[in-house]
């Protein structure tokens, strides 16, 4: 796939998560990632990250089961939203204009092949601190101080029963990026990294192997640095929340990482300390191949099952 030249995308907006646990999930992001709670709306409540320009990061609602609700991304300018609105429709999965949520402006709704439900926004209302004014003009609101000072939504990975046809659709349809992938010998990809602008990555697919659609893998938060992902670790379990893996290195994008099952049973992971800048507007793919991933991560631990059979909501075993 030639590589797009389009930043029409400026970045992954907010994501809605579900959750069947809604009380212990909303302490999870409130109390343990110092995120901020900014409006309810019905069985949602929107928080945000401290360093979120915009008016929140995430929207927790509750719901029978867990998952991914509707993920939006920021267009770069009013002209490239109708780009992307015209690319969209060219593929047929185009929902149509609706108000945006908490701050932001008209949101086309669409849904990528896998079903996901998505919208793309250009205008926003910035966050304006009060109580929570920083110090330092040049930051959102003032540092937590407590808990694990998530910093600000990192990127979202998707599971997926076509990886390819997911990629395809993100790179001519929002224009996003390749910067990895794993082939599968054969043909085709066990999982593709996109980005939209100078990050590594936004946006992931990895194959989902009950082939269920429509469920996510994870959504990660970036810390400032390494430590504050070791201390992340110990909050954790000192607060009864399940580790899944790390504290460790990714091989592919070598981001520091640790994984952990917030309450509801989403995957949310810390990363980002470390990760490569993509500053090379040429910059090529970089391909693994399957025999080179078991090799595990950077510094050898294996890739643990888990990691490619859980994700939400749950597939039920017949």
């Amino acid at each position: 796939m030639t590589a797009s030249t389009s930043f029409d995308v400026a970045h992954i907006g907010n994501v809605e998560l579900l959750t069947a646990e809604f009380d212990k999930s909303l302490w999870f992001f409130h109390d343990l990632l110092a995120m901020r709670i900014v409006g309810t709306d019905g069985d949602s409540t929107y928080l945000r990250t401290w360093d979120e320009y915009q008016q929140f990061t995430i929207k927790l609602t509750a719901s029978s089961d867990a998952g991914v609700g509707l993920t939006t991304f920021r267009a770069s300018s009013q002209e490239a939203l109708e780009r992307r609105v015209a690319a969209i429709d060219r593929f047929g999965l185009g929902e149509g204009w609706v108000d945006g949520e908490q701050g932001t402006g008209p949101t086309y709704r669409f849904r990528d092949p896998d079903g996901h439900a998505m919208g793309i926004y250009y205008e926003t209302e910035r966050y304006v601190a009060t109580d929570d004014k920083p110090a330092l003009k040049n930051q959102a609101s003032a540092f937590p101080g407590h808990g694990v000072n998530a910093r600000r939504l990192d990127h979202i990975n998707y599971l997926a029963k076509d990886v390819v046809a997911n990629g395809e659709f993100i790179a001519e349809a929002l224009g996003g990026r390749e910067s990895e992938r794993i082939a599968i010998d054969g043909g085709g990809y066990a999982a593709w990294w996109f980005h939209f602008n100078n990050k590594s990555y936004d946006v992931v697919y990895s194959d989902d192997w009950t082939k269920h659609g429509d469920r996510l893998h994870h959504i990660a938060f970036a810390p400032d640095t390494r430590e504050d992902i070791l201390k992340a670790a110990d909050i954790f379990l000192e607060n009864g929340i399940y580790i899944e893996s790390g504290p460790h290195k990714h091989a592919i994008n070598q981001t520091f990482f640790l994984y952990v099952w917030e309450p509801g049973g989403n995957r949310i992971e810390f990363a980002n300390a470390g990760a490569r800048l993509l500053l090379d507007p040429d910059q090529p793919v970089v391909e693994w191949s399957a025999e080179e991933r078991k090799k595990g991560q950077a510094w050898g631990m294996k890739t643990i099952e888990s990691f490619h059979t859980h994700g939400t909501p749950v597939v039920k075993e017949n």
